[in-house]
């Protein structure tokens, strides 16, 4: 007779050590957030350099030691445990309060900038290393966006710990972030040349088209500035379209993007609650492209007025870029985009706004050889993809019938493939031929 031994369900207890190392975390982050209302009161002035450690250093290694221990405390595996329960990630209270304190954030930001005088004061000590001149409101919030997308990235790998490709996706938006959007433009600044941001470009970096910036790179950034304008006509024109072809999207939403890498990192935990339903997909198709056509006839009506030397369409084409950058850029991709996380989900702009996205989306739909390849016959209908897809597409409708999906809103962020308990979902670049066809 042969005789089966079952191993026993391993019994994970309670770690007193684990517990406390956690609250001590903890406990670093709320100290440190205590520090940032202290130099609200101007008295990190005094100090600055004590308070920028005791402030962003505290909430940095808190959160680092918080996500770590969850390394050892169980085994790799992706948890969302009362995802739905939880009030902050769940619609509830606290969740509307983190997105009214978020949305104020940006409105100060905007336009009462000298309520953060204070604030910007505490950075000084980063900005006069790195630049070389006091901070302003546009150092702190770049400080505030890099940090947060760099310790939501830990908790990135520590979540996905078992998944290479999101460990390396998560690694990838922290260096665009860190190195492109934070540290080259302000070394830029130190050295008197055009702040410039490499990983940004035509057209979701509207003004890298407008005639105004490309007078102001060539006449102030010299060789330099030449070179960032071949930049960035180069990537539009011919990065762009290749790197889309072979990889989609996600080369750029998922990899490179600033926007981008907030959302799958300090978004994450907010994914759940992007809207799924038929009239949000239609309402997303006319908002993008909308913005899309704004942002391409406001650059054609600004080189207008440019070739005439303001003679024709003057005053018509400046209330267009005015009126861009502000709804737009500020409302819809600023205070709406990221101040609404904990309500709409985390890719708002990324759905609704951005022009670039809709230019990689029309790219990546017609042309591309990515799409999320499916295996009917083991899905079990358990809706982990469609739930927590962040661009709102329900992801078990196609896999339910063996069906590619190739949706133009697609980033490739790979969380329906990570969350599937069966391996239904797979992304790939293969030959364009068979694209649409489905799987018996």
């Amino acid at each position: 007779m042969n005789i089966i031994q079952i191993e026993p369900f391993k019994v994970y207890s309670h770690n007193n050590k684990i517990e406390t190392l956690k609250k001590s975390g903890l406990a670093a982050i709320a100290i440190g957030f205590l520090f940032f209302l202290i130099s609200l009161t101007g008295i990190s002035s005094k100090q600055p350099l004590l308070f920028f450690f005791l402030s962003f250093g505290l909430v940095t290694a808190g959160s680092i030691l918080y996500f770590a221990i969850q390394v050892k405390e169980a085994p790799a595996g992706i948890k969302n445990n009362r995802i739905f329960f939880d009030a902050i990630t769940s619609r509830k209270s606290i969740a509307w309060i983190l997105g009214i304190v978020l949305t104020g954030f940006y409105i100060l930001l905007y336009w009462y900038p000298g309520t953060l005088q204070n604030l910007v004061n505490l950075i000084n000590p980063l900005s006069y290393l790195l630049r070389g001149q006091p901070a302003d409101r546009w150092v702190l919030y770049g400080t505030f966006y890099t940090t947060a997308v760099i310790i939501m990235a830990i908790r990135m790998i520590v979540k996905y710990r078992n998944n290479r490709y999101q460990i390396l996706r998560s690694i990838s938006v922290s260096f665009f972030q860190l190195g492109f959007s934070f540290i080259i433009p302000g070394i830029l600044v130190r050295l008197n040349k055009p702040e410039f941001y490499f990983n940004y470009f035509w057209p979701l970096k509207f003004q890298y088209l407008f005639p105004d910036e490309i007078k102001y790179l060539t006449s102030s950034g010299g060789a330099l500035g030449y070179f960032m304008i071949f930049w960035g006509a180069a990537m539009l024109i011919i990065a762009t379209p290749i790197l889309t072809y072979f990889f989609g999207k996600r080369w750029y939403c998922s990899w490179v993007c600033g926007c981008g890498g907030l959302a799958e990192t300090a978004g994450d935990p907010f994914r759940q609650n992007s809207d799924k339903s038929l009239k949000a997909w239609k309402l997303e198709r006319i908002s993008i492209h909308s913005v899309l056509v704004f942002v391409v006839i406001t650059t054609g009506l600004l080189w207008i007025n440019s070739a005439s030397n303001g003679k024709v369409l003057g005053s018509v084409s400046q209330v267009f870029a005015e009126w861009y950058g502000f709804v737009i850029g500020a409302l819809f991709s600023g205070i709406i985009g990221v101040g609404f996380y904990p309500i709409f989900g985390s890719r708002v702009w990324c759905r609704f706004g951005c022009p670039m996205a809709a230019t990689l989306g029309m790219l990546q739909k017609y042309f591309s050889r990515f799409r999320i390849t499916t295996n009917g016959g083991q899905c079990i209908s358990c809706g982990n993809c469609s739930t927590y897809c962040e661009m709102g597409i329900d992801v078990k409708w196609y896999a339910q019938r063996g069906q590619n999906i190739i949706r133009s809103s697609c980033v490739g962020c790979g969380i329906c493939s990570a969350v599937c308990p069966r391996g239904v979902l797979k992304l790939e670049n293969l030959p364009r031929a068979g694209r649409y066809s489905e799987v018996d």
